[in-house]
């Protein structure tokens, strides 16, 4: 009987990566699309008039985007790593895809940044990795 030897190390940094990034960015989306956050809705003492010119209490749709495609990486990363550990074969691909969209996740915070760097460390394990 043959056993198919798997990157376990690259598969469990990259999958705990992807989850930062899509618990952080889905917290990120809902925080400000309750129009929570500091940089709309009306928060602070002057209700909604941040700094000089004003904010007029808007959220910016900008930081919806940004926390959008945050959740669209975070999502990528952990196809990624379940295609990573399915077909170890194939570890180059999975490895960039994960480096790729892990980085590109920085837009939108990276899971708090550790979630990008967990899958930035994961998929170059991934690139790395051999079968013995």
């Amino acid at each position: 009987m043959t056993t198919v030897q798997k990157p376990t190390l690259s598969f469990t940094l990259s999958l705990i990566g992807g989850l930062f990034i899509l618990i952080g960015s889905l917290f990120s989306f809902i925080w400000i699309a309750m129009g929570n956050a500091t940089s709309g809705g009306f928060w602070g003492m002057m209700g909604g008039w941040h700094g000089m010119m004003g904010g007029f209490g808007y959220s910016y749709s900008y930081m919806t985007a940004f926390s959008l495609i945050g959740v669209v990486c975070g999502v990528i990363v952990i196809i990624g790593a379940l295609m990573l550990n399915a077909r170890p074969a194939e570890h180059t691909m999975w490895g960039v895809l994960i480096i790729v969209f892990s980085a590109v996740s920085l837009i939108g915070m990276g899971g708090w940044f550790i979630g990008a760097l967990l899958g930035i460390i994961g998929g170059a394990f991934a690139l790395s990795w051999k079968a013995q």
